[in-house]
């Protein structure tokens, strides 16, 4: 029984060491065929772009949305344009809730860890999150943050007095040390 018990921690403690070492912020870079993540833009006009920038689960909005004028900063640039406005901007919330039992509840009539199913008080067979038998699980949300803007660029100095005018060199200046290029 021993022996048992210990094998089933040891293999709890492996996999959520496998599970920890998966959990990497989105890197900044395109969007390609073996993953949705990163930015992906398309040119509308001569001087117009729609950009968008897709993140993980743990990739955080502010991430998402640095990562996402970083990029309409350096297709401006490449472009030979010097600054860029945002027509239209929008980031979206994907959020989702993810249940699972606790690791570490032991059942006693069960000789391993995990679930097992019951015959209770009420004549029902139940199993995890049964309030009669007080059985634990943990709740988990989880978000996903989609940023895209419609971007119109232009020569020269920017439009004075418009909020949603950047200089494209300021803001790689400014926001390129900040984006994470790398998987952390």
């Amino acid at each position: 029984m021993r022996t048992h018990l210990l094998k089933s921690v040891l293999l709890a403690a492996t996999a959520a060491l496998a599970l920890s070492a998966c959990a990497t912020a989105t890197a900044y870079g395109p969007a390609g065929p073996n993953s949705r993540f990163g930015y992906a833009e398309q040119r509308l006009d001569a001087d117009r772009f729609r950009v968008n920038f897709s993140g993980n689960s743990v990739t955080s909005r502010d991430q998402v949305e640095m990562s996402l004028l970083l990029r309409s900063a350096e297709i401006t640039v490449a472009n030979g344009y010097d600054w860029f406005s945002t027509v239209n901007r929008a980031t979206d919330r994907d959020t989702r809730f993810s249940a699972s039992p606790d690791p570490f509840y032991y059942d006693r009539y069960s000789p391993f860890w995990g679930p097992s199913w019951r015959y209770s008080r009420r004549g029902v067979w139940s199993s995890w999150g049964d309030p009669v038998w007080g059985n634990d699980f943990d709740v988990r949300q989880i978000d996903r943050f989609e940023a895209s803007a419609e971007i119109v660029m232009g020569r020269g100095a920017k439009p004075a007095g418009d909020a949603n005018a950047f200089d494209a060199r300021e803001v790689i200046q400014n926001l390129g040390p900040r984006v994470i290029t790398t998987a952390t």
